[in-house]
């Protein structure tokens, strides 16, 4: 019995510990960087990117795609440091998985970001941007 209760005790303190570091990981705050400006990151300083492909609302990135890409997912966002609730959303992609939006633009994290700060996805292929909250979503 006393083996069963310390067995719950230390399963609890695990999930006390666990969750404010899961719930961390939905919040988006912004950053700077010198030569780039302000962007959006989660908690951890991971950065976020869109897709010029994708359009309000729907993601287009698939498959091979998601592998290098892959997408922002959280039920709710908190977002912190001038970044407004009103701006994030949730869409349901193909795949019926769901995918957080900024401004109704899916988001997505890139593979070769290793540490808070990386912009190694900043400009690829021409279609994969960091979000400027200040100038977004951009004028074509």
């Amino acid at each position: 019995m006393f083996k069963k209760i310390s067995i719950t005790i230390v399963a609890l303190a695990v999930l006390l510990f666990a969750l404010p570091a899961l719930a961390d990981h939905h919040k988006a705050k912004i950053m700077t960087k010198d030569g780039l400006g302000a962007y959006i990151a989660d908690a951890k300083g991971l950065t976020l990117y869109y897709f010029t492909k994708d359009s309000a609302g729907k993601s287009v990135c698939l498959g091979d795609c998601l592998e290098k890409w892959p997408a922002y997912a959280a039920d709710k966002v908190e977002p912190q440091g001038g970044l407004e609730a009103k701006d994030f959303g949730t869409i349901k992609r193909d795949d019926g998985k769901p995918q957080v939006t900024y401004k109704g633009f899916p988001l997505y994290y890139f593979f070769k970001d290793q540490k808070p700060g990386d912009t190694n996805g900043q400009g690829v292929g021409g279609v994969w941007y960091v979000i400027n909250p200040a100038a977004f979503p951009p004028k074509k």
